[in-house]
């Protein structure tokens, strides 16, 4: 199949979720299947054909002479080094707004469309303490290289400030139970704290974690003079490697175990009592094979009280700690997680976090 053929060749493969099995007469470009649901969202701009159906010349030719890699250098000549590229594992609003971003409100085809990305307003926040959302008004300011939000619209001073410098942002919608869903961490006494917003419209939502991005770039561009983009891009925000449910027992392993929700933040491997709690429990640093951390399949023949039967051990210079999952699946999937970690070395400032895990009170 001639088209088939230039699917393969001209296809960028980062929104794939499968093979390139559609196509958008209008743009000229090659799409997966989960990407061409996407195109169907703005159909005054993209309509789309499978690559299975019957062909003309003209199509065809438009295809031949158009692909994805002259479509990209046409809508995608001036994206900022900080904004958010998604690939296929993204949410789907996320990946939809790229798509509106590029072909729909053309923004970085002409710069001036580039509208400068929120640093003020209001996003609805969950109570720590209730789980109620309400608005509230949130400032992010580079100048002060932090991120507040104050609690009441006519308040002078911030409910609390998030230092630009342990900021990430990442996109939770089925934790938080919105489309828009955005899990805000940073820093707090060098302990996590996790802030859940959301708003209503996708664009400001997607503007805002932009907004991140860009300040945490800005910040990097300082911090680490001679840096390139390509080295600091990575750094802006991250996904968390791993979440979900296991058991945990304590320091002394003859504590009951307990269901609790976990997160794996890089080397911070913390653990919740719900998802959506702003502290957790208890944080875990993860550290290298060459410092003595390894992980293995299954607990100590003695251990007891363990309601799921697939457990894990993570042995550590100082203790061991031992989790139980309720499938194999889940076990693999930990384990693959916790040695992805492991095997890498550990970075100088690493250091200075798992001496201070180790001196916590």
């Amino acid at each position: 199949c001639i088209i088939n053929s230039f699917a393969y060749r001209s296809i960028d493969h980062d929104l794939l979720s499968e093979g390139p099995d559609w196509a958008s007469l209008t743009l000229g470009v090659f799409v997966c299947q989960a990407c061409s649901l996407l195109h169907r969202s703005i159909p005054h701009i993209s309509r789309v054909k499978s690559v299975q159906d019957t062909w003309d010349a003209s199509e065809v030719e438009l295809m031949a002479t158009t692909g994805n890699n002259a479509a990209k250098a046409k809508y995608e000549q001036t994206v900022p080094a900080f904004y958010y590229r998604p690939t296929h594992s993204d949410c789907k609003m996320l990946r939809e707004q790229w798509i509106r971003a590029k072909y729909e409100r053309n923004e970085f085809e002409f710069i001036e469309k580039q509208e400068p990305y929120s640093a003020d307003g209001f996003l609805w926040k969950r109570g720590r303490d209730n789980g109620q959302f309400l608005s509230r008004k949130f400032i992010l300011s580079e100048r002060e290289g932090a991120l507040k939000y104050f609690n009441k619209q006519d308040a002078r001073d911030p409910k609390a400030l998030m230092k630009i410098e342990t900021l990430n942002a990442t996109f939770q919608p089925a934790k938080i139970g919105n489309p828009c869903g955005l899990q805000i961490t940073y820093l707090k006494d060098n302990s996590t704290r996790n802030i859940f917003v959301y708003h209503s419209d996708a664009k400001e939502m997607v503007d805002w974690f932009n907004a991140i991005r860009a300040a945490r770039f800005h910040y990097l561009q300082v911090a680490f003079p001679g840096a390139s983009d390509e080295e600091l891009v990575p750094k802006l925000t991250r996904n968390f490697m791993k979440e979900g449910f296991m058991e945990k027992t304590g320091p002394k392993h003859t504590e009951g175990f307990k269901k609790r929700w976990f997160t794996m933040d890089d080397r911070r491997l913390m653990y919740f009592k719900d998802p959506l709690d702003a502290y957790a429990r208890g944080e875990v640093f993860i550290g290298s094979k060459e410092n003595s951390y390894t992980v293995l399949s299954g607990l100590p023949s003695s251990t007891q009280g363990h309601h799921w039967n697939h457990g894990i051990t993570i042995v550590t210079p100082d203790r061991k700690f031992l989790f139980a999952c309720e499938t194999e699946a889940e076990q693999r999937d930990w384990i693959a997680a916790f040695q992805r970690v492991i095997n890498r070395p550990m970075r100088p400032q690493e250091y200075a976090v798992e001496a201070h895990f180790k001196h916590k009170p």
